[in-house]
């Protein structure tokens, strides 16, 4: 029995009607495509809800290659990465935010055990260019920038790929197979690496070696002092130095007792390395309040599971032989530390500078037309270009925040901008869709589904061992995790609007193409806007 079109109004064209299909409808639905709160919040550019699509499906191998095509560390991010996703995911607000970086990690730990390699470049285009920096910046844009089919060569001064990630994180953290497995697949797309090379003038070296275009990531390496008096045998290290002879044969001898001095990362970083080289005690002294230090909260907690302890409002004034001395400091009215003028005596056999890093750039001495601003390099935010034409730069070197995911995200966007400078094509960067907020969301559709917790190693092992603190999901739970996002903001092909709609004006198109409307039987009443689970459905006034 075929279905009879519903009764419809023929109106002249001059009508103010004429663009309705019914006078009974003000308002009509369409699908709508916005912006996931986790893809918006990554700093490294990430399709977090389009490669946890392909997880939660359970075809790894795609999501993985769907995931590296803006991050070829995925393996390496999962361990490292303050993942700020979570932050802003929306599950959050329900239970709490989807395990995105647990996920990242047992996908790039699945790649590795598998032995996927990436594609080579479809093309060669012929063109050369000059990466500065082994580091979680440069590779990023070698990576891109082979994708693209360019000529890759990355110079090194180090004796070893990976940067700061090998060099100012500790193994505990990031396992150097892990490192060297995720860094070697780059090479394996014809990237040529040269390590223990420094670039001592960066236009010289294009110049001789006929490069098109350079990208600059030098690392910040080099370690900030403080003036604190101090006799010629008290033992002063700098967090960096401690860090980086971690990767030699011989480990630093830091003493049973180790005090250091900062209220960052890699100060704590450092205590618990000191832990684990024998330190009976291990004491950080921060200027401020637990409120202010800019450590994240998971160092802290794990840092003080391992027996490290934490002065605050204290400052060291001296260093003696065997002993620092320790001002106490106090919160002003505008909440600043000031100087009390009580001391105390602390034993320690050895203090560790933990102020922060800065950049060597020697290498761009007498190079015209770049500005260097607070030990920075300035560079368009558009395009990584600094004031000389052809040289690009990122990571640490540029005005940022100084960590991995940042420096992977500098890399990427950095790789395509020289491509089209190269090519002479304009890089237009696609329009950003609106947010889908948590209000925009149906979330009575959701039940309840608790966060997968990564199991740890037990604290004895800890503090005895560089073992892998943190650990990973198996196939069964990432499989769970996957499954936890909600698809902010974009459809996933759940039925709902076609189950729900009472006037069978919603055509399916098939597994992958979603759905449309058919507006000639649409009457507007909103109900398939009113039970989408995501917010992919908008009702908008109609045209007249």
């Amino acid at each position: 029995m075929s279905m009879q079109k519903p009764f419809a109004i023929t109106l002249d064209p001059g009508s103010s009607l004429a663009n309705k299909t019914g006078s009974w409808r003000t308002e009509r639905p369409v699908y709508v495509d916005r912006l996931p709160p986790c893809n918006a919040k990554c700093p490294a550019g990430e399709d977090i809800q389009g490669w946890l699509f392909h997880a939660e499906s359970g075809n790894y191998e795609t999501a993985w290659r769907h995931l590296t095509q803006n991050n070829p560390f995925p393996a390496t991010m999962g361990r490292v990465c303050y993942h700020s996703c979570e932050g802003a995911c929306n599950r959050g607000k329900l239970d709490a935010a989807v395990g995105i970086n647990s996920v990242e990690r047992f996908l790039g730990d699945e790649a590795i055990k598998k032995a996927w390699r990436f594609a080579a470049p479809e093309k060669e285009t012929g063109k050369r260019v000059l990466v500065v920096g082994a580091g979680p910046s440069g590779m990023s844009a070698a990576y891109q920038l082979r994708r693209l089919g360019h000529n890759v060569t990355v110079k090194e001064a180090g004796p070893l790929m990976g940067g700061m990630m090998r060099f100012g994180i500790p193994q505990y953290r990031l396992p150097r197979d892990v490192l060297d497995a995720e860094m070697q697949r780059i090479v394996d797309m014809g990237v040529t690496v040269e390590l223990s090379t420094k670039v001592s003038n960066v236009v010289e070296t294009m110049q001789a070696e006929h490069f098109d275009a350079a990208f600059l990531a030098v690392g910040a390496h080099i370690a900030k002092r403080a003036y604190i008096p101090a006799k010629d045998s008290t033992r002063i290290l700098d967090a960096v130095a401690v860090l980086r002879s971690m990767e030699g044969e011989e480990k630093p001898m830091l003493g049973r007792r180790v005090v250091v001095y900062g209220g960052g990362n890699t100060a704590f970083d450092v205590a618990r390395t000191a832990k684990r080289l024998g330190a009976t005690e291990a004491i950080i002294v921060y200027r401020r309040t637990r409120e202010k230090m800019p450590a994240h909260d998971f160092e802290l907690e794990e840092a003080l599971q391992e027996g490290v302890m934490v002065k605050w409002l204290s400052t060291i004034k001296q260093a003696n032989e065997g002993a620092l001395t320790i001002e106490k400091m106090e919160l002003d009215a505008k909440g600043n530390p000031q100087p009390t003028g009580e001391f105390e005596t602390l034993e320690a056999d050895s203090l560790v500078l933990a102020l922060g890093q800065d950049v060597d750039l020697s290498l761009l001495d007498g190079v015209p037309g770049l500005v260097v601003k607070d030990g920075v390099v300035q560079v368009d935010p558009l395009t990584m270009m600094t004031g000389h034409a052809g040289i690009f730069a990122g990571g640490d070197m540029v005005p940022a925040d100084r960590n991995v995911t940042v420096a992977v995200g500098h890399g990427k966007k950095a790789a395509r901008n020289i491509d089209a400078w190269l090519t002479g094509k304009e890089q237009v960067s696609a329009p950003k869709h609106t947010l889908a907020t948590f209000e925009r969301l149906n979330p009575w559709y959701y039940s309840d589904a608790p966060k997968t917790v990564r199991p740890q190693l037990e604290i004895a092992r800890r503090t005895s061992s560089f073992d892998e603190v943190q650990g990973g999901l198996t196939e069964d739970n990432a499989l769970f995790e996957a499954r936890r996002c909600l698809s902010c903001g974009n459809c996933f092909e759940c039925d709902n609007c076609y189950g729900v709609c009472p006037d069978n004006a919603v055509i399916k198109l098939g597994p992958g193409n979603r759905f449309k409307f058919n507006y000639d039987y649409c009457k507007g009443c909103g109900v398939c806007s009113a039970e989408c689970p995501c917010g992919a459905i908008e009702m908008v006034p109609e045209a007249v």
